[in-house]
């Protein structure tokens, strides 16, 4: 039978679970749980996400984000495949590893954003010495929300969630814990698993959240960039390589992939005279020049501002 198309939204908000496949544990030790979530951080900067919420048990991860508009399964390829890659590596093996495509659900309202939240954090609690426990799980951001541990990573964005409880952060931190716990031991856990396994709303969530319109052409990016960087952002990007203008042209292929949802292939074909590889390196270059260069980082918000 043909897959069943994912259901998506340019405003949507998912619930994401991917698991590994029966046979192999997705997490050997720690030091994979570890570099899982570097990834996680590397393409939330990338995509320009948000993540409200993940977990990481030992066969499966569980994640609440919001992609601001970028496409969910692009996300998540990147994300999956880095990590294949690095897991078949280091333990000298071949194949797949995760059980299929990713299975995703549409989030749509506020109480459902709060109960898949606690959801997520209730996990730990199947981990062995966890239950009871389940904030002190370093690989969880349910430590962040009370205020058990700092965001060393940088990830999670709690703001969404713990304003729905107080906008006094010690407040909000004490009311949501105490909100978790009383959903540990409830039928929302059952709620919940049969409703990532069957995509079950199309509806949009139109709350306080903020999405980037990503649907633009090629074109009409490139002219932005030109106006914003006094740059001749075309002729830079289609002539042969110069050290003067190589950081113009990797910003720009990199905020085409992002704002456009270009594939490398794509990107390819309307740049022209340039491999995938070739593509793919710039796109990489542009990220680091975005992340190391307020310049270019005020471009970008430039770009995204509606």
């Amino acid at each position: 039978m043909p897959r069943v198309a994912r259901k998506k939204s340019q405003e949507a908000m998912y619930h994401v679970m991917s698991r590994s496949i029966s046979e192999v544990s997705l997490f050997q030790c720690d030091e994979d749980k570890a570099y899982y979530i570097t990834l996680l951080k590397r393409y939330k900067e990338k995509y320009y996400c948000k993540i409200y919420c993940y977990i990481l048990m030992d066969n499966h991860v569980h994640i609440f984000i919001n992609p601001c508009g970028a496409d969910i399964s692009s996300f998540m390829l990147c994300l999956n495949t880095a990590y294949v890659t690095y897991f078949n590596k280091k333990y000298k093996r071949h194949g797949h590893l995760f059980q299929g495509r990713f299975a995703s659900t549409i989030v749509d309202n506020d109480m459902y954003s709060l109960k898949l939240s606690a959801y997520i954090h209730n996990n730990a609690k199947d981990l062995p010495g966890y239950n009871g426990k389940e904030e002190s799980y370093a690989y969880s951001s349910y430590g962040v929300y009370t205020g058990y541990r700092k965001d060393l990573h940088k990830i999670i964005d709690t703001e969404f969630i713990l304003k729905l409880f107080s906008q006094k952060k010690s407040r909000a931190q004490k009311k949501y814990k105490a909100f978790v716990e009383s959903l540990k031991d409830t039928g929302i856990a059952k709620d919940v698993d049969e409703s990532i396994t069957k995509a079950y709303s199309e509806n949009v969530y139109e709350s306080g959240k903020s999405y980037i319109i990503r649907n633009n052409t090629p074109g009409e990016i490139l002219q932005k960039i030109e106006e914003i960087l006094r740059e001749d952002v075309f002729g830079v990007l289609r002539t042969k390589y110069s050290r003067e203008t190589s950081s113009i042209r990797a910003f720009s292929i990199y905020i085409l992939r992002v704002l456009c949802g270009y594939t490398y292939k794509e990107l390819c074909e309307y740049v022209g005279n340039i491999s995938v590889s070739g593509i793919s390196r710039l796109s990489n270059e542009g990220f680091k020049l975005f992340r190391k260069q307020i310049r270019f980082q005020h471009a970008f918000n430039s770009l995204i501002q509606k």
